[in-house]
């Protein structure tokens, strides 16, 4: 039998980044949260951390996260059948890895009544959609907002929509390295803004358009500051359509080239055995992305 005890030192501690922060959040002394891994470690016969800053789980650390994921899930289901279990009446947490661009979005107008109706907690964890998948397969959260259709091993995958893209600068941007209307071989000198290593949208655009290789770009990971950097001239790049409406209607920013937009699958990922709660979130989200983004 597992010790649930153990299984939530872990959880915290690779949630929350560190052993300090996992003791706050679970009301102990670090050397408390430090005690409970070393017996978790004794009782399975190997390390389920690896030291590091933050601290990440191994692999068998990786496979009892998975499942304390789970179980907490489905004590909550238990916990409506038999209500002296829950006196307390906490509301769940659920830790949920999405991209940048839906939290800035569509995704709050999504989720927002039901967080409030089914009393949910949300513990967002930001990755770009092409690597959020990374956070499901190191059990570290419950359900994964991403581009990749194939689920790990224990999971569902739901297709959602896609996410249309528009590559877009401001007037005097385009005045000032287009002056005579947008040229292909013009844009491969230009500077373009990206929001990180594993941000390879600008790439998939040049590529399409045939420009193949390397190019000057800002490095921003911040949607906002994404937004705010384009349309100061600082560069051009992609961007949601859903983020740019108002500041193209208002001529603040335009495409670069009209009629090339990028559509960028979105995929919910979910463990298979999360319970009801997970499982009504799922079709919440099924249906509530329709209203904003493009069919597959």
């Amino acid at each position: 039998m597992f010790d649930y005890k153990l299984l939530s030192a872990l959880a915290a501690v690779v949630e929350q980044g560190g052993f300090e922060r996992a003791a706050q959040r679970l009301g102990l002394s670090q050397s408390a949260i430090s005690q409970r891994i070393k017996l978790l470690e004794a009782r399975v016969g190997q390390p389920v951390l690896v030291r590091a800053n933050p601290p990440g789980p191994t692999e068998v650390g990786r496979q009892l996260l998975n499942h304390v994921q789970q179980v907490r899930l489905l004590e909550r289901d238990l916990q409506h059948q038999v209500p002296t279990l829950n006196e307390e009446g906490a509301p769940e947490r659920l830790r949920i890895a999405l991209n940048a661009d839906s939290l800035a979005t569509w995704w709050a107008g999504a989720v927002g009544d039901f967080c409030a109706q089914q009393q949910v907690l949300l513990d967002l964890v930001l990755e770009d959609q092409e690597v959020g998948l990374r956070r499901m397969r190191a059990g570290e959260v419950a359900a994964c907002l991403c581009a990749s259709e194939r689920p790990v091993a224990g999971a569902r995958s739901l297709p959602l929509g896609a996410m249309r893209y528009l590559a877009l600068a401001s007037p005097a941007f385009m005045r000032r390295h287009f002056p005579h209307g947008f040229e292909v071989a013009r844009l491969a000198r230009t500077t373009a803004i990206v929001f990180g290593p594993d941000d390879f949208l600008q790439h998939r655009y040049l590529a399409s358009l045939g420009i193949e290789g390397t190019f000057l770009h800002h490095l921003c990971p911040s949607s906002e500051g994404f937004m705010r950097m384009t349309e100061a001239g600082l560069g051009w790049g992609l961007m949601p359509e859903l983020q740019a409406r108002e500041q193209l209607s208002r001529g603040e920013l335009v495409e670069i080239c009209v009629d090339t937009p990028v559509d960028v699958p979105l995929y919910w990922h979910h463990w298979r055995t999360g319970g009801q709660l997970l499982g009504q979130l799922t079709e919440h989200v099924r249906d509530r992305a329709a209203k904003w983004l493009v069919p597959l």
